[in-house]
């Protein structure tokens, strides 16, 4: 099987590589391009481990094929920090102390992410847990996750 080039702006820096056309975008970024942040849990999209932003837009990577990816632009976990200082979704997710083992914790990031790009407002604690309801965390810290949202759009509710 032949090897199709893959060329994708991923955390603001082109890159490129090559790939067997059927191998998902989660496993090029871990691979391929050394981006480990990006996590595999059940490989078939459920548990949300695997969450990047595709042209800003939150996706499980691990239901993408690389190939498809081809001239988009990628936000991973790395991403989100810039010059040591981190976003406000990680800043919030580390005052509110929402996450535990920290499997889970970059595709709930991105889904974060995800959600206020759609919701700069933060919207209803009912709608954050909606939108996050795709993502699982084994050690059940739901309600710091959401706190979190709160906190990160600025809200108070």
């Amino acid at each position: 099987m032949g090897l199709s080039e893959v060329n994708v702006t991923v955390n603001g820096r082109a890159r490129h590589g090559a790939t067997e056309s059927r191998r998902s975008l989660a496993d090029f970024l871990r691979d391929e391009l050394g981006l480990t942040g990006t996590h595999l849990g059940c490989e078939h999209g459920v548990c949300g481990a695997c969450t990047v932003l595709l042209d800003g837009e939150a996706v499980r990577s691990c239901l993408v094929l690389a190939v498809q990816a081809e001239g988009s632009e990628i936000t991973t976990v790395e991403g989100l920090e810039t010059d040591g200082v981190m976003h406000p979704v990680q800043e919030a997710a580390w005052e509110c102390h929402s996450f535990q083992c920290g499997f889970c914790t970059p595709g709930f990031l991105m889904s974060m992410v995800g959600y206020l790009n759609e919701n700069p407002d933060g919207g209803t604690r009912t709608e954050i847990r909606e939108y996050l309801s795709g993502n699982i965390c084994r050690c059940s810290g739901y309600e710091t996750i959401v706190d979190a949202v709160v906190r990160a759009a600025g809200g108070a509710r």
